[in-house]
């Protein structure tokens, strides 16, 4: 096992591609076919950031002065998914307009319908290297 560095220098490590996955059937192309949307990776640190921003203060009952935080799961789902989609443009100003919403991860959830936006985020996961539980089980088992 060699003990360089030079594998870890950014213009060595290998570049990762985005992905192309079609959340719904209901967004048609001209061919007929379902439309796929391009999903890129996120860092580390960006995806911290977005899951910090996405912690909520709540009081617990029963206790004075105590304050507990819990993630806003669908929050966090919707900002990273918004971040990571490349295509279609969430932040389109016509595209948010047509909608009816101002900000990208307000249109993810307002263009997909509850089983297809589940689909979108485990793809966008699996895409940033998250494991889904099967992979987890298999793992598991060898």
């Amino acid at each position: 096992m060699s003990k360089s560095l030079s594998a870890f220098m950014r213009p060595n490590v290998a570049e990762i591609k985005n992905a192309c996955f079609a959340p719904s059937p209901r967004f048609v192309g001209e061919d007929g076919k379902p439309v796929e949307w391009e999903i890129r990776c996120i860092s580390a640190d960006e995806y911290a950031k977005i899951r910090s921003d996405c912690f909520i203060q709540e009081r617990v009952p029963g206790k004075k002065n105590q304050v507990t935080q819990r993630l806003d799961i669908y929050a966090f789902q919707t900002r990273v998914a918004a971040r990571c989609t490349v295509f279609p443009d969430l932040t389109n100003a016509e595209l948010q307009d047509s909608w009816g919403v101002t900000k990208p991860e307000d249109l993810v959830g307002a263009m997909l319908i509850g089983g297809e936006f589940e689909d979108y985020i485990k793809e966008v996961l699996r895409v940033n290297g998250f494991k889904d539980e099967t992979e987890l089980v298999d793992e598991a088992k060898n």
